[in-house]
């Protein structure tokens, strides 16, 4: 459960009302939410033709070894984590990898890192067991989240290793819907009101 109405840990699912093209069919994993406001990353969204081992050239960061980090882990997609300093990469990934100065504990198992650091130790093989790298993220003011909901932009489902890190990035905006028993094909971009 959450501590209090907060979202940390769980998923934003976007409704097929959402009028921002930026978050239309997201898959969102919250990361931080509190009174002075809110923080994520889409998960199911891919930045354009960019990989992990793409991005590793681009920055220059090869294994220090000079030996080569594992292909599935070169072929890795790198995800839009929203439109909020897209040029800052962001790690969600699983607790396995974890240092105190760089490491935002968001759930039980599940930790974002933001540093160069740990792309190096995914480089040379010693990073987090499971994990998700995206460019930017999602933010949101004081109040702005809790609105949107209220507005039927977003639906909010528990988190789920398998969901976040598991499937393919494509499937996870169905899966999410499908851990809510909710058909993609029922779902209406009108608004219900009593």
């Amino acid at each position: 459960m959450t501590k209090g109405p907060y979202l940390d840990g769980q998923l934003l699912i976007a409704m097929p009302g959402m009028s921002d093209p930026r978050f239309e069919r997201s898959v969102i994993y919250m990361c931080a939410h509190s009174e002075q406001g809110a923080m994520g990353i889409i998960i199911n969204k891919a930045t354009p033709m960019m990989s992990f081992g793409e991005l590793l050239s681009q920055i220059d960061l090869g294994p220090e070894d000079g030996g080569e980090p594992p292909p599935e882990l070169m072929q890795m997609p790198v995800l839009f984590g929203g439109p909020v300093e897209q040029g800052r990469g962001f790690v969600l990934h699983t607790s396995d990898y974890f240092t105190d100065d760089s490491s935002l504990p968001v759930a039980e198992n599940i930790a974002l890192t933001a540093t160069v650091d740990i792309l190096r130790a995914m480089a040379r093989g010693e990073g987090p067991q499971r994990a998700v790298l995206a460019l930017g993220y999602s933010g949101w003011a004081p109040g702005q989240l809790e609105n949107e909901i209220q507005h039927n932009g977003w639906l909010t489902c528990q988190a789920d290793e398998e969901l976040i890190f598991g499937l393919d990035f494509n499937d996870r905006y169905n899966a999410a819907l499908r851990k809510l028993k909710i058909d993609p094909g029922m779902l209406s971009s009108d608004a219900g009101h009593a």
